[in-house]
């Protein structure tokens, strides 16, 4: 076999709306398509289009939420600071960096890799002002519980819903509440612009200064671009970053998000269901564990794999041409976000890196495709 782990899927309906912006409208930068694009989104989440802040990827995108939730001023010795789950991709980490705030690694459950809530209580402080919930593996697991540990503790919410966009938690799409929910659109997501991200913040104000951080944070700027105009007498109050999407950027995401219902969540569920079909009754594999109240939409399919059998599998499947992956590292065993010698041990995390492994998925894949794959899972496991 010769597959592939992930990839883009698009085609001649994203080239011709790239060409459009390039030969039609002529202007590549931020302006009316982004707007549009955010337009589109804010309608398919229910939500206001104030409300959406688009950014050229997802790590931008969750900058912008932290620096926009931040406490300002800041009035307490150190660095304000955010509980993440280790087990992430580190651009959570460094978002949360980014952003002038200090990341808190905080340990996962065993069963579904999300953030163990008991696990950050034990690591509360003064200085905590939010906690970032990781939809891994599109898993929005207990959203409702974190929401209400951070009103039990006074703390903001932040959603790291990369993987998580067409996802629904009690059959309110992923992003239509809350307090800050970000997404990615980069090359592999459940929908791309190419590269791209978006935040949903939820009080006007913050909405506000992120729309404004992203470019450079120039008050009233994307106001002026959306117009078709610019800000020639311009104030800047804040630090800002140049994080805006562009208008060929936008739309691709356009055309993705047409895409979405109808042929990419289709696809996705249909081959994680036959991945779960066929690896259920493998001893030496275990599959993450959903809540009946959410609709997944996949991004990537991880399963564990148990009694010590990672390595053996990965390189079963790699001589049969069959790439796997590992999502991800956990952030507190790199050299950067590396915990003082006092902090509180990680062991849940530490155990699943050990077990993790993603196998294909993607809507270009077939069924016989994914068969193709459990069949050499059992073969080599057997």
């Amino acid at each position: 076999m010769s597959l592939r782990l992930s990839m883009s899927i698009v085609g001649a309906a994203e080239a011709e709306a790239v060409r459009r912006v390039i030969t039609e409208d002529g202007y590549l930068g931020i302006g009316k398509e982004t707007q549009r694009f955010e337009q589109d989104v804010a309608a398919y989440l229910g939500v206001a289009e104030k409300n959406v802040v688009s950014a050229n990827t997802g790590t931008a995108a969750l900058t912008l939420a932290v620096d926009a939730l931040r406490p300002t001023p800041w009035n307490r010795p150190g660095k304000p600071r955010v509980l993440v789950p280790s087990l992430t991709f580190v651009a959570s980490f460094q978002a949360v960096l980014a952003a002038g705030c200090e990341p808190v690694a905080c340990d996962v459950l065993p069963d579904t890799g999300t953030l163990d809530l008991a696990d950050a209580e034990r690591r509360l402080t003064p200085d905590v002002f939010a906690i970032m919930p990781v939809h891994y593996a599109s898993n929005p697991w207990h959203i409702d519980e974190a929401h209400a540990f951070a009103r039990r503790h006074g703390l903001r919410v932040i959603e790291d819903a990369a993987h998580a966009f067409g996802c629904r938690h009690k059959e309110r799409k992923i992003g239509s509440f809350g307090d800050a929910v970000c997404f990615s659109f980069d090359g592999i997501k459940n929908i791309t612009c190419g590269e791209g991200g978006l935040c949903v913040i939820f009080n006007d104000e913050e909405a506000r200064i992120a729309a404004d951080a992203r470019l450079l944070s120039v008050e009233g700027d994307t106001a002026a671009r959306f117009s078709g105009t610019r800000t020639w007498d311009p104030d800047v109050k804040r630090l800002g970053w140049r994080f805006h999407m562009s208008n060929i950027m936008a739309a691709v995401g356009r055309v993705q998000l047409g895409r979405l219902e109808s042929e990419f969540i289709p696809a996705r569920r249909r081959l994680a269901a036959l991945y779960a079909e066929r690896l259920a009754d493998l001893k030496d594999i275990a599959l993450l564990r959903q809540s009946p109240d959410d609709f997944i939409v996949p991004h990537i399919q991880v399963v564990r794999v148990l009694h010590g059998r990672k390595d053996e599998l990965k390189a079963a499947l790699a001589a049969r041409g069959i790439p796997t992956g590992v999502h991800y590292k956990p952030n507190h065993l790199l050299t950067l976000f590396r915990p003082a010698a006092d902090a509180l041990p990680l062991p849940v995390t530490e155990q699943l890196h050990s077990e993790l492994v993603t196998l294909p998925l993607h809507p270009g894949l077939s069924d016989a495709d994914v068969s193709g794959v459990c069949d050499a899972v059992r073969e080599a496991l057997k």
